[in-house]
């Protein structure tokens, strides 16, 4: 059984000509289409006496679904990765920033939040991101898919090749991970200082408001087939992926998303006690940097397996998760020991994830150059951001979550549009409209680039994304802050939570 709705992650179909109607752009996708099924052989009656009969026209070509077992195979392993990268990734990388007393705390809110995460998804959030939505079907999605109703082993979503899909299972499984590490990557800003009974409740309330609409407001469209068989019919789809904005692994919905409602949690919640005033230096960068591999390693399936298939463009995704974090970490240490006279392990870490922010919107589209002068500018950025930003408003971003996932995301979501142009070395954009020509859809053109035009189409998304997040957020934690409080008493703040929270603690001395 194939689903009637197409829904699709890591990847946005592209009109090349901004503010153009839906139905009269070219549309794009990165992915190259997957070959037809041949249109059966005519047949020739036996001669009769008199006369040989014409041959019967031949039938016209359709598009048959496959399902391969590599793609499959690749992707409940990309699966796997993203979940290395949260647990214990996130954990270690989050935790190590941290002051010892604080530690197990830490690990216990990005897990926790990752958990919650993983059984909201399947209870309802993979229905508001990626099912009709009816009226409401421009920003987020129904009810069709509420606790998985409908979904079968038999059943399938399509992939960015047409007539190519993959099992639904698989799907909501790759995108379990997205949804978890999403909420996970807001606690940076918070650690130290904010209740756990908070973190629960942001936890649970968060997505519904704004990680599930955004889901679907990007990665939300009909899929190729309904494209490559008819063209000129209206698309509905998800406000942002009607820009035509791309975002091939998450820029928008994870990184700007979170990093917004980081700043937005650190200015509600307040500083944490002495913070200013004293030192509060990182207990262990050693636990940290493992954090930090651990995190690039997960971020090849969070990358390469936003392509839905094994093929080209998820090896054009993986190089380019190589290169442009490699640039950054550089990037950011050069900075440092020009600026500073010693580059720094801290500096290292950070530069290696704002790398991993900044090409995730960008990871299909890009050419390998262009990812290295993406990972090479955004280090900066994000340094004057978490410096000189952060020391002159003095608000307390604990671990930065804001300006390395908040800004490289910004950053990154911007650079796509530019790097996805093919005369700079990038990939281009698929237009599936012409996979109809002639009645042969295993041939589609690259559509033509036009660089303002797809650059106020990053820019929208990027505007809309940042203000979704922005109220969603203050809805959720002036909520939170309301009914149960946000903060820790001072008290516990100074014990450490590890014990005010947790009762134990992550050392021993």
């Amino acid at each position: 059984m194939k689903l009637t709705f197409k829904p699709l992650a890591g990847l946005m179909l592209a009109a090349t000509l901004a503010g153009a109607p839906l139905g009269a752009v070219a549309f794009a996708q990165e992915a190259a289409p997957a070959p037809a099924a041949a249109a059966p052989a005519a047949t020739t009656p036996a001669p009769a006496p008199a006369a040989t009969p014409a041959p019967a026209p031949a039938a016209a070509p359709a598009i048959v679904d496959k399902n391969d077992k590599g793609d499959n195979a690749w992707m409940l392993t990309s699966a796997l990765l993203v979940l290395l990268m949260i647990i214990p990734g996130l954990a270690l990388f989050y935790g190590g920033l941290v002051r010892a007393k604080n530690m197990l705390s830490v690990m216990m809110q990005v897990s926790t939040v990752a958990l919650i995460g993983f059984v909201a998804w399947v209870l309802w959030g993979y229905s508001f991101a990626f099912s009709d939505g009816g009226s409401w079907d421009t920003f987020v999605g129904g009810l069709g898919r509420v606790f998985l109703n409908g979904v079968t082993p038999s059943s399938n979503v399509a992939t960015f090749s047409t007539g190519v899909v993959i099992p639904e299972f698989t799907f909501i499984s790759f995108q379990s991970t997205f949804a978890a590490i999403t909420a996970a990557l807001v606690v940076g800003s918070l650690v130290e200082r904010m209740k756990f009974a908070a973190i629960v409740a942001f936890a649970i309330l968060w997505p519904l408001l704004s990680y599930y609409p955004m889901a679907h407001m990007v990665w939300w469209w009909p899929g190729p087939d309904a494209i490559a068989t008819a063209p000129t019919a209206p698309i509905k789809s998800g406000l942002i992926w009607g820009f035509g904005a791309l975002d091939f692994a998450g820029g928008t919905v994870v990184h700007i998303n979170a990093g917004i409602a980081a700043l937005v949690g650190a200015l509600i919640l307040g500083k944490r006690q002495g913070y200013g005033k004293e030192p509060m230096p990182p207990h262990s960068l050693t636990l940290t940097l493992v954090g930090a591999g651990l995190l690039w390693v997960g971020w090849f399936g969070f990358n390469a397996g936003s392509n839905l298939e094994s093929n080209g463009y998820a090896s054009l995704a993986m190089i380019n998760t190589f290169v442009a974090t490699a640039a950054a970490g550089l990037s950011w240490i050069t900075v440092e020991w020009v600026t500073r006279k010693k580059p720094s392990a801290l500096g290292l870490a950070s530069g290696i994830v704002a790398g991993l922010v900044a090409v995730t919107p960008a990871a299909g589209f890009a050419g390998p150059m262009g990812s290295v002068i993406l990972g090479l500018v955004v280090s900066p950025i994000c340094i004057f951001f978490c410096s000189v930003v952060k020391n002159t408003f003095k608000y307390d971003d604990s671990l930065d979550a804001f300006g390395i996932h908040g800004i490289g995301g910004i950053v990154g979501a911007i650079g796509t549009g530019l790097l996805v142009n093919p005369a700079w070395g990038g990939a281009g954009i698929v237009d599936y409209t012409s996979c109809a020509k002639d009645g042969d859809i295993s041939t589609c053109d690259n559509a033509v680039y036009n660089l303002g035009g797809q650059v106020l189409a990053q820019l929208k998304g990027v505007g809309v994304t940042i203000v979704w997040s922005l109220v969603a957020s203050l809805i959720v934690f002036f909520v939170i802050k309301l009914i149960i409080g946000l903060k820790a008493s001072p008290e516990a703040e100074e014990e450490g939570l590890d014990i005010s929270e947790h009762g134990e603690r992550a050392y021993h001395s």
